[in-house]
């Protein structure tokens, strides 16, 4: 294989590449020798096909599979060999090629510029940790209890108001007549909550142990009997049990419901929860300080390529006139992504960091458990759209280099208060927000807060505009 580097024009380049066809022929001869233990002919015996009868009947078949192979080989290897790191796929142009006959063609490259990785030891970013008041740990249990009430039994006379428990037996109908799954024994529903059908629960605010009550409901669009989907049903409800709400009382019992030893107990790990909650937030903005340090760094020359497949992405669901009218906007935007995601490649790279299989499956578990209850769907989403899975690869793949830099890095440490924790992203969100005005069109992303260990528990979420724009993945690693 000769190859020879022809035109160079900043980071496109094109070589040509000539392979004699003395070599090709080498190629077409391993093929055919491979088939002519499978092929089986009538009148041959297995492996004694003459060659031109192969040739013959699978010479097409033979060679377009040679030529596939021998192009996928050496344009790989003639990258490799000039050192060049292709910014997306090659072109490769065929100028002679067939049966009998040399190769040759030219690949035409988009080159990855030059990096100039300074030291990551003198980033400078903040790292927050939040000090939690006994207060606030007993507030957030007093929340908790709020919504796990107990319920009591009500007397026989009393009615039934919103917030009660209400017990009841039902049939139900459709135009007088029974239907399939109809029935329903000790069912069970929180007045005001309005969970089972809608409307179903108000009709029976009022009603008093012992009573029948029919109440009239339209039937959902995901019922299973798909003939009565919108119709309207008649349920002839028999009142067991009423009962009244009653706030749990906070003991020990109280938390050894969710899973903790002893009330103490509870309240160091409501008290880690609200951390964690406000410390999951707060390092969205110190990442955010890192990346900006990181666009401090030089790169030669953005590849047009890679600008033109980020601008279709800033740019889809948007009309052209649109597209057209924020072109500049978008441009600016993309070769800032790209440089700073070519910039965490370089490191990843110099440091050796890859992703293994094992820590790409956590994090596939770990996108399950984010969604309970469709843990199916989102495992079939994985293994059915592997450009899914890749993405995950590349998101897994930032987050250790960002792991990295922090290790590396120089940390400013800050010890804050809840309330000060809250007065820092509030003011990042308005930034954010300010900033997005002039940003591209796209939807409100919110930090995500990490669903709370203890079970049964609602903490609330801190819903602040992410301050960390979606970088783009250059490397599959």
């Amino acid at each position: 294989m000769k190859v020879t580097v022809e035109n160079k024009k900043g980071l496109n380049k094109n070589l040509k590449v000539f392979i004699d066809k003395k070599t090709m022929n080498s190629y077409m001869d391993q093929k055919y020798e491979e088939i002519k233990g499978t092929v089986k002919l009538k009148g041959f015996r297995p492996g004694k096909v003459p060659r031109e009868i192969l040739k013959r009947q699978f010479g097409k078949a033979v060679f377009s599979e040679v030529l596939d192979k021998v192009l996928k080989d050496t344009t790989t290897k003639a990258l490799e060999e000039n050192r060049i790191k292709p910014a997306g796929q090659p072109k490769l142009d065929l100028k002679t090629y067939g049966e009998d006959k040399d190769l040759e063609y030219i690949i035409s490259v988009t080159e990855l510029p030059k990096i100039e990785v300074k030291s990551i030891e003198n980033i400078k970013f903040d790292d927050y940790s939040v000090k939690i008041d006994d207060s606030e740990t007993d507030k957030r249990i007093k929340e908790i209890a709020k919504n796990q009430p107990n319920f009591k039994d009500v007397a026989s006379d009393v009615k039934a108001k919103e917030g009660d428990l209400v017990i009841f037996d039902y049939s139900a109908t459709v135009d007088e007549k029974p239907f399939k799954g109809n029935e329903g024994k000790n069912t069970q529903l929180t007045l005001g909550k309005d969970l089972f059908l809608k409307g179903f629960d108000k009709q029976l605010l009022g009603v008093k142990k012992g009573e029948q009550k029919i109440v009239e409901a339209i039937l959902p669009e995901n019922f299973p009997e798909k003939d009565l989907v919108n119709k309207k049903a008649k349920f002839n409800c028999k009142i067991s049990t009423i009962k009244n709400p009653e706030e749990a009382k906070i003991n020990d019992d109280f938390a050894k419901n969710f899973g903790a030893k002893d009330l103490k107990d509870l309240k160091l790990l409501i008290s880690k929860q609200i951390n964690d909650e406000y410390k999951n937030s707060l390092n969205h903005l110190s990442k955010n300080q890192i990346l900006k340090e990181i666009e401090k760094f030089k790169v030669s020359e953005i590849p047009e390529n890679l600008i033109e497949e980020e601008i279709k992405i800033l740019s889809q669901n948007m009309s052209d006139e649109d597209t057209k009218k924020n072109r500049k906007n978008f441009e600016d935007v993309a070769k800032k992504r790209i440089k700073v995601g070519l910039i965490l490649n370089e490191i990843g790279e110099k440091n050796q960091i890859k992703v293994t299989e094992q820590e790409l499956q956590a994090e596939v578990q770990k996108q399950i458990r984010m969604m309970p209850g469709q843990e199916k769907m989102v495992m079939d989403f994985y293994q059915k759209n592997p450009s899914a899975l890749s993405s995950l690869r590349g998101t897994v793949y930032e987050e250790k280099i960002l792991k990295l830099i922090k290790e590396k890095a120089k940390p400013n440490k800050k010890e804050i208060s809840k309330d000060e924790a809250e007065k820092i992203l509030k003011q990042s969100q308005m930034q954010e927000h300010s900033h997005d005005h002039n940003d591209e069109k796209k939807p409100e992303k919110k930090v995500e807060v990490k669903k709370s260990s203890i079970k049964k528990t609602k903490p609330k979420s801190i819903k602040a505009k992410s301050v960390v724009k979606k970088l783009k993945k250059v490397s599959k690693k």
